[in-house]
């Protein structure tokens, strides 16, 4: 089953919050995940890219995620006869050092066990906030991704808050500091969800990693 751009036009709706790994919904449609440190902007970005301002939840407390919250196009409800064409799911935020230790311990061996487990997962994108770089918990999800030959993507977030050469140079660092990783894929996607920037390159991206 290919899967084309505009499918993010139509309207997506949640479906469930995973808390651990006996929840999860039957393998079936392909999944594409997001990841990123807390407060990194994902959720503003899921909302933007599937042009819906209250889907993924938005805090200004940086760790609510602590579920894998599933969203899929509307209309499917995931039965063996009506599979959705892909899911997109919403990792918890890792690096909020201020979360109580064993929220970090459960939020960090549910995404482990996923990664490692979910056969219809077919890329994650990993979301580094344009203003700060790769930091080093990033590295370590980079060096997970790579342990568990996860495919992943590097999607750079909040270019607006930078100028455009500086955007155009953290690209290029961005990209040579991930071309030996095994699991990366070779190029590097900037967006903006306040602006739209970068959004459709990154829906066909998305498209082609599930064609």
């Amino acid at each position: 089953m290919s899967v084309e751009p505009t499918v993010f036009a139509r309207p997506w709706v949640f479906i469930r919050g995973v808390p651990s790994m006996k929840f999860l919904p039957p393998e079936g449609p392909p999944e594409i995940a997001f990841a990123g440190r807390s407060n990194v902007g994902k959720s503003s970005l899921i909302n933007a890219l599937l042009g819906r301002k209250g889907l993924a939840r938005t805090s200004n407390t940086p760790g609510r995620t602590q579920e894998l919250n599933y969203f899929v196009p509307d209309g499917h409800e995931g039965s063996a006869d009506d599979l959705p064409p892909m899911a997109l799911v919403d990792m918890p935020g890792y690096g909020y050092a201020k979360a109580p230790k064993e929220t970090v311990e459960k939020w960090t061996r549910l995404v482990f066990d996923y990664l490692r487990g979910r056969v219809t997962l077919k890329r994650v994108y990993v979301l580094i906030d344009a203003r700060h770089g790769l930091k080093a918990n990033d590295e370590e999800v980079l060096d997970l991704l790579d342990k568990a030959a996860v495919s992943y993507q590097v999607v750079l977030t909040k270019t607006d808050k930078i100028k455009p050469p500086a955007v155009k140079r953290l690209v290029a660092e961005t990209l040579d500091k991930i071309h030996r990783r095994p699991a990366a894929f070779p190029e590097v996607v900037a967006t903006s969800s306040e602006t739209g920037g970068g959004l459709d390159e990154l829906r066909e991206a998305i498209a082609l990693a599930l064609s």
